[in-house]
């Protein structure tokens, strides 16, 4: 095998309870991921030399801070200390939203993980990759697992969970969120109470960071207030991204036809198991 093309696929945080903030200035959180069945793409060409190179339709997420190439480059230290030759072109389809709240990047470094460890031959196992993962990011794991999943701890500690497949419209107004501004800021609600996965299952769902996020972005607050004429709509992560789940199809393409010219928007449908997984499986 000298090529390979794997999806990464985007999340939801169905639900975002923030129950503390932690002394190493990360928060405690419980939430909800439910896996999609859309997302970005990404192409692994082997190389016969140790050099690695990224190129993606959006010029601008060329450079060494992508997560696609630190994943790579922790993979790539791995492969050497093994006396494996580890190069490889890598191409990003980039077709989730910047800033979204969607993990997209999370998700492209976790493709990047599996990817190349099946590429180059590594046979880590998906712990260890899971764990070189969360050097990354919090949400990384939840990829390289590939499992719909309740999740505790900073994002990491993670439990399957099997949902009822739903179809859910996913709107981005024009902004960008920064994640990082949204947990340093004062007003952030930290406290919420932990509960168990059957009580959080059984309770209003909410996400803790929306209200902070609805009075800095207006525009994300203009978004929900949209959406919500159409069903029941809340942010997902830190946003900008919205979502509504609906019934069928047809509802949803209504909505979506109906969408303001400078906002983005798509279907997809909710899945438990990624996609990933299953393309992995075509190559054994």
């Amino acid at each position: 095998m000298t090529s390979l093309t794997l999806p990464a696929v985007a999340k939801l945080n169905l639900f975002l309870h923030i129950t503390g903030r932690r002394s190493d200035g990360y928060h405690n959180l419980q939430t909800l991921f439910q896996l999609l069945n859309v997302g970005d793409q990404l192409t692994f060409s082997l190389r016969q030399d140790n050099m690695l190179t990224l190129d993606c339709n959006d010029k601008a997420l060329i450079n060494n801070d992508n997560l696609v190439l630190r994943a790579a480059n922790l993979l790539q230290q791995i492969a050497q200390q093994q006396g494996i030759t580890a190069g490889c072109d890598i191409y990003l389809d980039k077709r989730l939203p910047m800033g979204g709240g969607l993990g997209g990047g999370s998700s492209d470094a976790a493709t990047t993980l599996l990817g190349l460890n099946k590429l180059w031959q590594l046979k880590l196992s998906t712990e260890k990759l899971a764990k070189l993962g969360l050097q990354l990011g919090a949400d990384v794991p939840l990829f390289v697992y590939g499992r719909t999943a309740f999740a505790e701890g900073v994002g990491e500690q993670l439990t399957p969970v099997d949902l009822a497949t739903k179809l859910y419209l996913i709107v981005t107004p024009d902004c960008h969120v920064s994640t990082a501004d949204i947990f340093t800021h004062p007003e952030l609600t930290r406290n919420s109470t932990a509960l168990t996965l059957d009580n959080l299952m059984q309770s209003p769902w909410r996400n803790d960071c929306q209200p902070l996020v609805e009075k800095l972005q207006p525009i994300v607050a203009k978004t929900l207030q949209w959406l919500v004429e159409y069903a029941p709509s809340r942010m997902t992560g830190t946003g900008a991204s919205v979502f509504a789940e609906f019934p069928d199809q047809t509802s949803a393409q209504h909505a979506l036809a109906n969408l303001p010219a400078d906002w983005r928007g798509f279907i997809a449908q909710g899945v438990n198991q990624s996609p990933l997984l299953a393309a992995l499986a075509d190559t054994e």
